[in-house]
């Protein structure tokens, strides 16, 4: 895999994450999707920059299920949900855990299905 595909793969799936829900609550798709994504986004960095951090001291596995997988979508789910809370964006205990669940199917199950394909 390339350098920076598992990060493209990662956000390309925050970004359908976010255009799902946007859908399934009959809000405009695209002309709100940058004000649902950004806090997911910058949640996604502290993710990846997290998962780095541990594993300074071996070599950084970015399609690993563990620890980076777990860690990237910690930082994603956490993030995010700090930055909506910060922008006063909606942060009910139903949509955390939807979130919390569709972010772990997206960012660990294809981590999950490269292994299994390995």
């Amino acid at each position: 895999m390339k350098r920076y595909a598992p990060f493209g793969i990662d956000l390309v799936l925050v970004i359908v994450f976010c255009a799902i829900g946007r859908r399934s609550h009959d809000e405009a798709v695209l002309a709100g999707l940058v004000k649902t994504v950004w806090p997911f986004a910058l949640g996604l960095i502290l993710g990846w920059l997290l998962a780095m951090f541990v594993a300074r001291s071996t070599r950084f596995d970015a399609i690993t299920v563990w620890p980076s997988g777990i860690l990237i979508w910690a930082g994603t789910l956490v993030g995010g949900m700090t930055f909506r809370a910060i922008s006063g964006q909606g942060v009910a205990l139903s949509f955390v855990i939807v979130a919390a669940t569709v972010l772990a199917l997206f960012l660990l199950g294809w981590r999950a299905a490269i292994r299994a394909l390995r």
